[in-house]
């Protein structure tokens, strides 16, 4: 069994799409209702989908709740890459949780996307 998608619930699908296609390279794939639902790629074909609340479901967002109930993890094959990307997101517009340290047998650090995603990018040795 593979995983096909995950889908998280954010106020400003744009915003928080521009934010991981420029700084995780993921891929849009397709933009619906022009800006409600976004499907983005990873490069290992991992599907994310980006999307307002469904209300039916009783859905909220992290932003709304002011508490963060999950993260996303980028593995990078090199932990040189790790420390450029921490300068990349330090120097943009990203809301850095820590600098990237050993942790759990790995260097890592988060940040947090726009609709308070949080984003664990680290390196396994």
């Amino acid at each position: 069994m593979r995983m096909n998608h995950i889908d998280i619930h954010v106020p400003d699908v744009a915003a928080t799409t521009a934010f991981l296609v420029r700084h995780f390279g993921l891929t849009l794939r397709e933009m619906r209702g022009g800006s409600g639902l976004a499907i983005l790629n990873d490069d290992a074909g991992l599907e994310i989908v980006v999307s307002q609340p469904v209300e039916k479901f009783g859905g909220a967002e992290q932003q709304a709740l002011g508490v963060v109930t999950y993260h996303l993890g980028f593995i990078q094959p090199e932990k040189a890459e790790v420390d450029r990307l921490y300068r990349e997101l330090k120097d943009g517009d990203a809301e850095l949780v820590g600098e990237p340290r050993e942790m759990r047998g790995g260097y890592l650090f988060y940040c947090l996307a726009p609709g308070r995603v949080m984003i664990e990018m680290g390196w396994r040795g």
